[in-house]
């Protein structure tokens, strides 16, 4: 069972841990991560792109000569793909980029991710968050009491306005509710700070 040293917010260790071996100390399941990580990014794709075809492009209704007797090639359409302003061959079109994947293996792939970050010690477990106004130079502070370099995504068991206000000025950190912790964050952002209660949610919901 790994355990892992609790900060207040001046960066003092003021407790010890013990983490859940079925999310912290998990198997690292590297298919899992890698289709979850897909998934959410097809997911993401709006697929509005959208061309003309021949038949959709406005004009082209005449045949632009004769087919024969002119010494140059036929023709049927100015709007054929070869003239300017002609229609697309190959175009895209609105499409459904959706994947589907079991929610075990997305569960099983964000507890690899979290198992990633213990054994790099990458995870910070904060006593609690407490912010009386949501400034943001608190949060930089913060982050440097907990000696967190590179990007950060900070984890809390429920949204906190304070919180959420005083780290969008941020660029290297994002606030997420432990409950939406996903495998794309978790890839994208190299350190993971977590209040205790944020433990209990994740304990709750990956067990």
């Amino acid at each position: 069972m790994p355990q892992v040293p609790v900060y207040n917010m001046a960066g003092e260790v003021i407790d010890k841990i013990d983490l859940n071996d079925k999310i912290f100390a998990a198997p690292i399941k590297h298919v899992a991560i890698h289709q979850a990580a897909v998934r959410q990014m097809a997911n993401l794709r709006q697929g509005t792109a959208s061309t003309k075809t021949r038949s959709t492009v406005s004009g082209g209704n005449s045949k632009p000569w004769r087919q024969k007797g002119t010494g140059r090639a036929r023709q049927g359409s100015t709007r054929a793909p070869q003239w300017r302003h002609g229609g697309i061959v190959f175009g895209p079109h609105p499409r459904d980029y959706e994947q589907s994947m079991p929610r075990k293996a997305r569960r099983a792939a964000v507890r690899s991710l979290l198992t990633t970050k213990v054994t790099e010690n990458r995870l910070r477990v904060l006593d609690q968050l407490a912010l009386e106004e949501g400034k943001t130079k608190r949060m930089v502070a913060l982050l440097d009491a907990l000696q967190v370099q590179g990007k950060a995504l900070l984890s809390m068991a429920t949204s906190d306005p304070n919180a959420v206000r005083a780290a969008r000025n941020i660029p290297t950190l994002k606030t997420l509710p432990a409950a939406n912790l996903n495998t794309l964050d978790l890839l994208n952002y190299d350190n993971l700070i977590v209040t205790k209660e944020g433990i209990d949610v994740l304990e709750r919901f990956l067990a």
